[in-house]
């Protein structure tokens, strides 16, 4: 029943690929932001009541249509909000076949290739990093979120072993770890996770570039180690989620080993730039972070989620995760290899790695190299168009992240949100506000699409111009 019959399921077969490459040719042409209508989705579900099955060609496009209209088209080259992706054709191809295989890594025996594919891919990627790939160790996560719990979890394990058998309850002090105003809240959620609490994690202050502020970094450790509490772990940002700023690296690096603390690297964003030469500079230093969050599926467009941890620590994982399971097949016992469940916080997963390999081995480095180098000139593109229509830039950083206000009305928040809601509703593109430094709201557009163009970014500003002039009239 389930296996459909021969001729019906490679009708579906055929449909859904139709589907696929329909999308994936149209999506220029639609909208970028939905309508936001619930109760229309509400009563297209009341035909679901599952009593009575549907066709499987009549269920299929059900979900192809409701997507295509309730769904901000992260692929389309108007999109320049949140670190979404346009997928690689080989990343869908990818998941199409794992979906099929229906592989999953728990067990180094049941599943050989892809778990060496992911192996081999995690060295590949430590040494883009600096990494040492003998000793580069790692594991493939759903997200950075998952990856930065990793990150807090690894580093509670190596800076206190007895966690590991006693907890935080187990700990003589309390622990701190730090991170900027601007760090991602995922570390926030970390701590909850961890039973560290919210008030383990001490948000320094940036300076004025936005960068977190490597004395004020310092004062706080030994503020915290005077007060008796017990100081950890350093999260610096490879590219912040508001404005696409990058930490220094190297100063960080130096508190870190003169302090003994663990120094982990969120680079889920803009890890990807450090394929770049002419970017190096902007990294140096974060090969001597301990552990490294990188998102292939943000920069690298490869379809969600593909997250991935990082760490030079061959033993890291493996310390941290792993436990005795004498249910788990033991067909590779005495063989050199790491069962996956043994050192990740999943257990049972998705072969996440396939659409990374596919696209990278389709691709190469160089490849991508083309397309990141051509997205960061547009973005410098759309900063010479903003300020040609009396916009001004408030971040400043190599990464096609911008942040700008309105040069005559850089104060108000409420002008820059509404700006932001009259682009949306327009359809023509996509793009958010910030919060920069815990203070100033600014009006934010990214570049992460290999499919924007030069037009693109002209059709953007034209829908800012519009939309400003829309505001000013509706106020005066």
């Amino acid at each position: 029943m389930f296996l459909l019959e021969d001729g019906e399921r490679a009708e579906l077969w055929n449909r859904l690929i139709e589907r696929i490459e329909r999308y994936f040719r149209s999506v220029p042409e639609l909208r970028v932001s939905p309508p936001l209508d619930r109760e229309r989705i509400l009563e297209s579900l009341k035909a679901f009541d599952f009593r009575n099955g549907k066709s499987p060609l009549e269920a299929l496009d059900f979900a192809a249509d409701q997507l295509e209209r309730y769904q901000v088209h992260a692929p389309h080259p108007c999109y320049f909000g949140l670190f979404n992706p346009a997928p690689t054709a080989m990343g869908i191809a990818a998941d199409t076949l794992v979906a099929a295989f229906n592989p999953q890594l728990a067990a180094w025996s049941h599943n050989p290739f892809a778990s060496e594919v992911e192996a081999h891919l995690i060295r590949a990627m430590g040494a883009r990093f600096g990494y040492d790939p003998q000793t580069a160790d790692g594991v493939f996560t759903a997200g950075g979120a998952e990856a930065n719990h990793t990150a807090l979890l690894t580093a509670l394990a190596s800076r206190f072993p007895e966690f590991r058998e006693h907890g935080i309850h187990g700990l003589a002090r309390k622990p701190s770890f730090y991170l900027s105003v601007d760090g991602h809240d995922s570390m926030i959620k970390a701590a909850r996770l961890c039973g560290l609490g919210t008030e383990a994690a001490r948000r320094i202050p940036v300076a004025g570039d936005l960068k977190i502020d490597p004395r004020a970094l310092a004062g706080a450790i030994e503020s915290d180690r005077r007060s008796g509490r017990a100081p950890f772990l350093v999260v610096a940002t490879a590219g912040s989620t508001g404005a696409g700023i990058v930490d220094p690296h190297e100063p960080i690096a130096e508190i870190c080993a003169r302090e003994n603390l663990w120094f982990h690297s969120d680079a889920a964003y803009g890890g990807a730039a450090v394929l770049l030469d002419e970017l190096k500079d902007e990294y140096r230093g974060i090969g001597r972070a301990d552990s490294i969050t990188f998102d292939t599926h943000k920069w690298l467009s490869i379809p969600m989620a593909a997250g991935m941890y990082l760490t030079r620590h061959s033993n890291a994982l493996i310390d941290t995760f792993r436990v005795a399971a004498d249910y788990m097949p033991q067909d590779a016992s005495g063989m050199q290899v790491t069962d996956p469940f043994t050192h990740s916080i999943q257990w049972s997963r998705r072969f996440i790695g396939l659409k990374v390999f596919l696209s990278l081995a389709v691709h190469g480095w160089k490849g991508y190299e083309t397309i990141i180098r051509r997205q960061v000139a547009l973005g410098n593109y759309l900063r010479e168009c903003l300020r040609s229509a009396e916009w001004t830039i408030v971040n400043d950083t190599p990464l096609p992240v911008v942040c700008f206000v309105d040069s005559f009305r850089s104060e108000s928040a409420g002008f820059a949100a509404e700006i932001v809601r009259r682009v949306i509703a327009s359809g023509k593109a996509w793009i958010s506000t910030a919060l920069l430094g815990g203070e100033k709201t600014a009006i934010r557009a990214c570049i992460n699409n290999f499919r924007t163009s030069r037009e693109d970014v002209e059709t953007l500003v034209e829908a800012l111009n519009k939309a400003r002039e829309e505001t000013e009239t509706a106020r005066n």
